[in-house]
Formats: C-alpha cells, structure tokens, sequence
C-alpha cells in the first residue's frame, strides 16, 4: 500500500495520506483533550465542593459570643437569713402615774353561800401589784358587781337600780390592797329596773366585779 498505483503522480498519494493521517491524528487528540478536560472539571468541581464544605469560616458572632455551654454559671448568692427583730421590752411603770389595768388586780369576795333572801355584803379587792406606786380612780359610779346564772343569764346587777356617784382618785402603793364593800338587797334586777324584782331560786350563781375597764375572775355563790 505504500506503493500508490494509478495515473496521478506518486507524490499526490504521499500528500493525500499525509493529510488524512495528520486528520486522524488531530481528531485523536481533540477526543483526548476533550475527554481530559471532562475528566478534569468534574474532579475539580468535587473538590471545590470539597472545599466550600470544609473550608467554611466559623461565623463572627460565634468568635464574639460564647456558647451557652462554654458560659460558667455563677451560683447563687446564698441568703442571709432575715436579722430577727429587737425584742421591744415593755416600758416600765412609771412612779406615780396612772395604774393601768396591767398594774393592778381585781377580785370579787364572796360569803360563799347565803339565804335566798338575804341582805349579804361582797367585795371588790383592788390591789397594785405593780413596783411603783400608781394613781387610780375608785369612783362609785366605776365600781360594779353583776350576777349571773350557770346559763349565764343575768340576774343582778349594783348599779341597776340604785347607781351612786362619787369621786375618788387613789394612790395605791405596791402590794397594796384597798377593799370596797357593796351590799345586794336579795332581789333581782335588770339596767332600767323597770322589771319586777323578785327573789332568784335557790342555787348556784356567779359574781363578776368590774373597775372601770378592768374585769375580775368570776366567784361562786350560792343561794340555799
């Protein structure tokens, strides 16, 4: 074959096979180039996907804020335990000044048992048992004594129907006792003795004394 047979000069056939080998030699070479660039540019993508996926630069705002975890609570401040307050002492009594109801006691004196019918005298005891001498007001009209039954209905009382007046301040001295004697006249009684009085059953009753604002224990008394 490398000995052209035919009419035209032997060099027109070394020319027309130089040129389709150089085609083919050149079409060769383009496929190759092609298929190299093809081959190129999709491991070049991968790797700049590579890259973009790794190379990604942490945000600003993380560098400047810590995370949540990486933040140490402080503990709390322990608290103090309320200051308990100043127990406040009572102000003492005063020398001479008024006896409060705190400076004083009040008691009720009884004969125990009377007849239905008697005249008895009770007593109201006052005393100072306070350190210091006080002053207090002992006026008739601040002294009373009232009686109830075991219902505790009221059947007597000293200022119901014969209230007196009087005027009586008093120094009392500490431990002292001032006695004041008050006589029932046997009968009942109500505020406006207006109800008719009559003679209480037979029985036991309890007599309550008052001076003022300050009220003594009850004491028993008995009508036989």
């Amino acid at each position: 074959m490398w000995h052209p047979v035919g009419e035209l000069p032997a060099r027109v056939y070394w020319r027309r096979r130089v040129v389709v080998l150089v085609v083919l030699l050149a079409l060769l070479g383009g496929l190759g180039w092609l298929a190299f660039s093809l081959l190129s540019a999709r491991g070049g993508g991968d790797a700049a996907a590579s890259d973009r996926y790794e190379a990604v630069p942490e945000p600003a705002l993380a560098r400047v804020v810590p995370s949540l975890a990486a933040v140490a609570t402080p503990d709390p401040p322990p608290v103090a335990e309320a200051a308990a307050e100043p127990q406040v002492a009572a102000p003492e009594p005063l020398a001479g000044g008024p006896c409060t109801d705190d400076m004083i006691a009040l008691e009720v004196r009884t004969p125990g048992s009377v007849p239905v019918g008697s005249k008895p005298t009770f007593e109201i005891a006052v005393a100072n048992v306070s350190a210091v001498p006080c002053v207090r007001a002992l006026d008739k009209g601040l002294q009373e004594i009232v009686m109830v039954d075991s219902a505790g209905n009221r059947v007597w009382g000293s200022n119901d129907c014969f209230p007196e007046a009087s005027s009586d301040l008093r120094t009392l001295g500490p431990g002292e006792v001032v006695t004041i004697p008050l006589v029932w006249g046997g009968l009942t009684s109500e505020p406006t003795c207006s109800a008719p009085r009559v003679n209480p059953a037979p029985g036991s009753y309890l007599l309550r004394a008052r001076l003022d604002t300050k009220v003594s224990p009850d004491a028993s008394i008995t009508l036989v």
